[in-house]
C-alpha cells in the first residue's frame, strides 16, 4: 500500500504529428504508443496550426517537405506563436538551407534523419520533453520565489509598522510603569522617614539621630561616595537603622552602648538583626534590611552580628557605619561622655582600618565638612592636641570651652608657654582633659 502511495505521479504530454504521409503518421503512432503522450496528427501545415490554436501542445515532429507550407516553415511560426512549444524537424534528406532555416528561424530541438532509429526516436523525445519539464519547473520556481519575496517584502514592511507601533505602545506602557515604580520608592522612603520620627519619639531631644543621620547619608550620596544605585536603600536603612530597639527600656535606649551591663550588652549586639528581621517582610525593603543588618561590622572582623570583616562588608553598611557612628558619638549614645565633632573626626581617623573601611574614611569626612560648616578636622592643617603636647606658635583653631560649658578660649589665640602651663593646671584641679584643636605656623621663609 505504501508503495501505491509513493509511487511519482506519471507525467502525460501532448505531441502533435505532421506529415502529409498518412502511413508515416501511423508508423509515428504507433510507435508513440506505449509512451506516455497524447498524440494528434496533422497532414499539413495549416492543420498543425488550427490545433495548436485550440490547445496546448508539448512538442511537434514535422516532415521537412510538405506541400504549401515545408517543416522549416511551419516550425518558424509555431515558434512565433508557441515558443514554448519544443520543435523537432524530421527529414529524408539532406537539404542545408532547409535545415538552416530550421535552425535559425524555427528554434528547433533536433532534427531527425528518415529512416528512423525508434529507440534513438523515443530517447530524443523523452530528453526533449524532460528539458522541457526541467525548464518549465525552473521558470516556475523562480516566478515563484519572485511572488514570495514580494510578499516577504510586503510582510516586513507591515511587521515593521506594526512592530514599530508596538514597540511604541510598550514603551509608553513602560514609562508609566518606571513612574509608578518611581513615585512608589519614594512614597517607600517618604514612609520610612516618617515613621524614623515616631522612632525617635522614644529618645530625649539631644539623642534623638535618624533626621540628622537620614540628611548625612544623602549628603553622602550626591559626593559619590557610594554607587548611584544605592542611594534609595541606604536613605531608608538610615531611617529605619535603629528600628530594631523600639523594644528596649526607656533607660537603656538613652544609655551609651559602651556603659550596658552584660545582659544589656548582648541585647544591643542583636538590634541589626532584629532590625532586618522586621522589615524583611517588605519586600522593597529587603536590601536596605541587608545594609542595616551589617552596619555593626568592624573592617576588622570584630563587629556583629556575622563577624564579617574588609570587603566581605556590603559597601553601603560601611557608610552606614561611619555615619551612625558620627551622630550616636555626638549624642552620647556610644560613649559616656559626648564629643563634638572635631573629636569624632579624630575617632573615626584613629580608628580607620579597624572599625571603618580605611580607604572611605577621608572621603566621608570631606562631606562632613561640606555639610556641616563648623568642623575644623576637615582642614589637614589643623590636629587635635591633648594639652602636654602644644607648642608655642600654635593657634588655636576653635573655641575651647570648660566641660561646664565656660570659654577658655577663644579661637584665634596663639600658645604661648606661660598660657600652656596654665592650661595643664586647669586640666588638673578640674580633673579632665581637655583636646585643644590647633593649626601649627608654617615655618618662615628661609
Amino acid at each position: 500500500m505504501n508503495d501505491v502511495l509513493n509511487t511519482p505521479e506519471v507525467i502525460r504530454y501532448t505531441v502533435l504529428l505532421v506529415d502529409d504521409e498518412v502511413a508515416i503518421l501511423n508508423s509515428l503512432k504507433r510507435l508513440l504508443r506505449s509512451q506516455p503522450y497524447d498524440v494528434l496528427l496533422a497532414e499539413n501545415g495549416q492543420q498543425a496550426l488550427e490545433l495548436l490554436d485550440k490547445r496546448p501542445v508539448d512538442l511537434v515532429i514535422s516532415d521537412a517537405r510538405m506541400p504549401t507550407m515545408d517543416g522549416a516553415t511551419l516550425l518558424a511560426e509555431i515558434h512565433r506563436r508557441h515558443p514554448d512549444t519544443l520543435r523537432i524537424l524530421l527529414t529524408g534528406y539532406t537539404d542545408m538551407t532547409m535545415l538552416a532555416k530550421a535552425i535559425n528561424e524555427g528554434r528547433i530541438y533536433r532534427y531527425i534523419s528518415k529512416p528512423w532509429d525508434d529507440d534513438e526516436l523515443l530517447l530524443t523525445l523523452k530528453q526533449a520533453l524532460s528539458h522541457q519539464h526541467s525548464e518549465k519547473e525552473r521558470v516556475r520556481l523562480e516566478q515563484l520565489t519572485r511572488e514570495q519575496k514580494d510578499a516577504l517584502v510586503q510582510l516586513n514592511l507591515t511587521l515593521e509598522k506594526r512592530v514599530e507601533a508596538r514597540t511604541g505602545e510598550l514603551q509608553q506602557t513602560a514609562d508609566m510603569l518606571d513612574l509608578a515604580y518611581e513615585e512608589l520608592k519614594r512614597s517607600y522612603v517618604v514612609s520610612t522617614e516618617v515613621f524614623s520620627l515616631l522612632i525617635n519619639q522614644r529618645l530625649p531631644k539631644g539623642k534623638q539621630t535618624n533626621k540628622t543621620l537620614i540628611e548625612l547619608v544623602r549628603a553622602c550620596c550626591s559626593a559619590n561616595l557610594v554607587e548611584a544605585y544605592l542611594a534609595h536603600d541606604l536613605t531608608m536603612a538610615a531611617a529605619l537603622y535603629n528600628v530594631g530597639k523600639l523594644s528596649w527600656s526607656d533607660s537603656m535606649l538613652s544609655a551609651p552602648s559602651d556603659m550596658l551591663h552584660s545582659h544589656d550588652r548582648d541585647k544591643y549586639r542583636s538590634y541589626p538583626g532584629t532590625s532586618e528581621s522586621l522589615l524583611m517582610s517588605l519586600e522593597p525593603m529587603q536590601d536596605a534590611a541587608r545594609l542595616i543588618r551589617h552596619h555593626q561590622e568592624h573592617w576588622d572582623g570584630g563587629g556583629f552580628p556575622d563577624r564579617l570583616k574588609g570587603t566581605a562588608i556590603p559597601v553601603g553598611s560601611r557608610l552606614l557605619k561611619l555615619a551612625v557612628d558620627f551622630v550616636e558619638l555626638q549624642c552620647g549614645l556610644v560613649l559616656e561622655r559626648s564629643m563634638n565633632r572635631d573629636e569624632v573626626i579624630m575617632y573615626l581617623r584613629k580608628y580607620g582600618g579597624r572599625l571603618y573601611d580605611p580607604d572611605m574614611v577621608e572621603p566621608f569626612i570631606q562631606v562632613c565638612a561640606s555639610y556641616l560648616t563648623d568642623i575644623t578636622l576637615a582642614d589637614p592643617s589643623v590636629q587635635g592636641l591633648g594639652t602636654r603636647d602644644l607648642k608655642n606658635g600654635m593657634v588655636l583653631a576653635r573655641n575651647l570651652n570648660a566641660d561646664n560649658g565656660m570659654l577658655l578660649l577663644n579661637a584665634g589665640k596663639v600658645m604661648t608657654t606661660p598660657l600652656v602651663d596654665k592650661l595643664i593646671a586647669f586640666e588638673a584641679m578640674e580633673g579632665a582633659r581637655y583636646t585643644v584643636f590647633v593649626r601649627t605656623p608654617e615655618p618662615a621663609p628661609a
